[in-house]
């Protein structure tokens, strides 16, 4: 994204942001961040998620899409899922 139009987006982000009222200090970086985050949580391919962001390097984008506790709780053992145990994850067993 060129300069000017990132200047242009984050000017338009911290005008909504006091339209609707939002006193919390919030980055349109976090936004950014957020958008990868619930990409990658939805399943999105990283390289899908390395393009749209413009990165150059899948190492750039996998520093946005750290990996959450929603996403391992999804996590199910192989031998869970022989056992027939459903939802189960490797958390339980703290």
């Amino acid at each position: 994204m060129g300069l000017f139009l990132l200047s242009r987006v984050q000017k338009i982000f911290q005008t909504a942001k006091q339209q609707v009222g939002i006193k919390k200090e919030v980055s349109f970086h976090a936004l950014r961040h957020s958008f990868a985050t619930h990409l990658h949580e939805a399943g999105t391919d990283i390289r899908i998620i390395q393009s749209l962001l413009g990165h150059n390097s899948s190492k750039t984008t996998e520093r946005y899409t750290h990996v959450s506790n929603r996403t391992i709780q999804r996590v199910q053992s192989p031998l869970d899922h022989l056992m027939g145990f459903k939802n189960a994850n490797f958390n339980s067993h703290k």
